[in-house]
């Protein structure tokens, strides 16, 4: 297993040796899964999603050698055929990787695909890419379930921000999905999503295909005690000190976010020092924010008024349970209560702002942090 140069990943999986905490999820998914169960795994972006999913898979690959484990995001899909390109391409990949034999049972199935087999330069690793001459989808569809039916094997399926089907223009998408998942023995599904009030409405209204069809996981922020020690360790290993109350801080401010923590952490290993003041830690997070300034100031400055001034009053609150109180609209000199309501729908909409137990607060928590330093 190869040593990496900075531990903390901010993209991509690479083994449990670098994957934080997570064990109850992680075992409780690889039970529900070898159980029957399909999951609905859903929290706000780069909490580590994707990387509880691949730390799943690669127990599970371990456990059994012969299991297909594919993931599928799909949130650049706009439409049905593009669902059913990027699910079979990832399809295909998977079939790929189980020797040659597989690839052509696969490819028996898809007639109407043109396949494009080629190396990654990087890695090594074949991959797939695929164009479909059909034009009916849903028999597209029909012949990737038709495949992973009768393929014999033991599969699992991740499919990455899937409240992106309530999206497409077709009708009747997720009821296509549940009258071939339900008979699918042999593979087992998490469907995984970002926006929880969406993916709330696919799983849990009782008018909806896959009501109660699924357990359900909410993923919440690593516990700071164990996030500490997988942090200090890899601080020791450089020979490097990786205070306790630095840490504090940083968790702290950072709410335990998965990724702006291991973007903060990942910046402090690269300086190669013992971190042991907040003043190294505040240091690391201004430079961070300030990366991303330019990118934050166009953003501000395409937002109406309204918007800006009821983003800014949130990013400084930090957390705000009542946005349409009298006492909010006040401090913040804020117009209205319906003019506050107009504008939180089109912050939501637009991922600026989501809406946590706590309340609503800034989706990204450096842009929140630019907004309430500036």
């Amino acid at each position: 297993m190869k040593k990496l140069s900075n531990p903390f990943l901010v993209y991509g999986y690479e083994s449990p040796e670098y994957f934080c905490d997570r064990e109850a999820e992680t075992a409780q998914l690889i039970s529900d899964l070898n159980n029957g169960w399909n999951i609905t795994l859903f929290s706000p972006r780069r909490m580590g999603k994707t990387g509880l999913i691949k730390n799943v898979f690669y127990r599970l690959q371990h456990e059994a050698k012969d299991a297909v484990c594919i993931y599928v995001d799909i949130f650049g899909t706009n439409d049905l055929s593009d669902f059913v390109q990027t699910f079979g391409t990832a399809i295909l990949t998977a079939m790929l990787s189980k020797g040659e034999k597989a690839l052509r049972r696969a490819m028996q199935f898809f007639a109407a695909w043109r396949p494009v087999v080629s190396m990654d330069p990087m890695t090594g690793e074949p991959s797939v890419s695929v164009t479909l001459e059909s034009r009916d989808s849903t028999v597209d569809l029909k012949q990737i379930f038709d495949l992973m039916k009768d393929s014999g094997k033991q599969i699992y399926v991740a499919i990455d921000e899937f409240q992106q089907i309530m999206s497409y223009p077709e009708k009747g998408v997720e009821a296509q999905l549940r009258s071939y998942i339900q008979f699918l023995h042999n593979a087992h599904f998490i469907f995984s999503g970002s926006k929880r009030h969406l993916m709330a409405d696919i799983f849990l209204s009782p008018n909806r295909p896959f009501f109660q069809s699924t357990r359900l996981m909410e993923l919440q922020a690593i516990d700071e005690a164990p996030y500490y020690t997988f942090a200090s360790r890899f601080f020791r290993q450089q020979g490097h000190q990786l205070d306790k109350d630095v840490f504090h801080y940083v968790y702290n401010v950072l709410e335990g976010h998965t990724w702006y923590v291991q973007s903060v952490l990942k910046q402090l290993y690269a300086d190669g020092e013992d971190v042991v003041t907040e003043r190294q830690a505040d240091e690391a997070i201004r430079q961070l924010v300030q990366d991303n300034n330019a990118y934050y100031e166009t953003i501000f400055s395409l937002l109406p008024e309204k918007q800006q001034k009821l983003l800014d009053a949130i990013a400084h609150e930090g957390h705000v349970s009542a946005p349409n109180s009298g006492q909010f609209i006040a401090r913040y000199r804020l117009t209205s209560a319906s003019s506050v309501s107009s504008s939180l729908k089109s912050l939501t909409d637009k991922e600026l702002v989501y809406k946590s137990p706590a309340g609503y607060q800034v989706y990204d928590r450096f842009f929140g942090l630019w907004l309430s330093r500036r």
